[in-house]
């Protein structure tokens, strides 16, 4: 993890994803349906549907959207999605992970491969990248929201059960145990904390720089996989711009 800052990749491609917000809805709408349908309506006891209902939150999303999705659920709807991930390499070597929620798997295999190869990338085979990442819990606290100095986060982090915390200009990156996650985000929410983001993520072990000369290919992988109406994220082990 040190050294990789997710958070700035995150604001780097932010304003790229507010023009998806619509498309970025429905996906969210169909994890949401399909977590409310395998575990309940019920957040409180749902602790599934409470992640995704509060990275839909996190993502703007109108909390009529959320009870819609969660009363398509509700009411029986035959809709099924499976959760499939594919793991392959972008321009450069760089290993990608991208997770996908569909209806169709040969429609969702095809354009994903699609993507890889039109755009200098190649798929791998099931486990070729998946053992580069590890499940964390991620959380965000923007600086401008706290008073508090490194060493007092440092400390509430390690209280509420955080792994790491890493330290920008503008934000203190916090990564937990994935089975640790949730009662780290309570917390430092109960201690007074302004979340910016809180969500599981896959981040990578070691990072790799892309050639100058790949960017553009990165960058349009990136787009096309981002923007296929199946995938519900894309993690990359691209090392971070200067």
């Amino acid at each position: 993890m040190s050294g990789h800052s997710k958070w700035h990749n995150i604001q780097g491609r932010k304003n790229a994803q507010d023009a998806k917000r619509g498309k970025i809805f429905q996906k969210l709408s169909r994890e949401i349906y399909m977590a409310a349908k395998s575990g309940g309506p019920d957040p409180s006891g749902n602790p599934a549907l409470r992640l995704v209902i509060d990275k839909a939150r996190s993502n703007n999303m109108p909390k009529d959207n959320i009870q819609r999705a969660i009363k398509k659920a509700e009411g029986g709807s035959e809709e099924h999605y499976d959760e499939i991930t594919y793991e392959g390499y972008a321009p450069g070597g760089v290993a990608v992970l991208v997770e996908a929620l569909t209806d169709n798997k040969n429609r969702t295999a095809t354009s994903v491969r699609t993507a890889f190869t039109r755009n200098g990338g190649s798929m791998g085979s099931t486990g070729s990248v998946a053992y580069m990442f590890d499940r964390k819990g991620y959380i965000v606290i923007d600086r401008t929201t706290t008073d508090a100095d490194e060493d007092q986060m440092l400390m509430d982090v390690m209280d509420a059960g955080g792994d790491d915390l890493q330290t920008s200009d503008d934000a203190y990156e916090i990564y937990t145990d994935a089975k640790e996650f949730t009662a780290v985000r309570d917390a430092l929410e109960k201690a007074g904390y302004k979340l910016a983001d809180a969500e599981l993520t896959m981040i990578p072990q070691n990072t790799t720089p892309v050639p100058a000369d790949k960017k553009e290919q990165f960058e349009h992988l990136i787009d096309a996989l981002e923007d296929d109406d199946d995938v519900s994220n894309v993690y990359t082990a691209a090392a971070d711009e200067d």
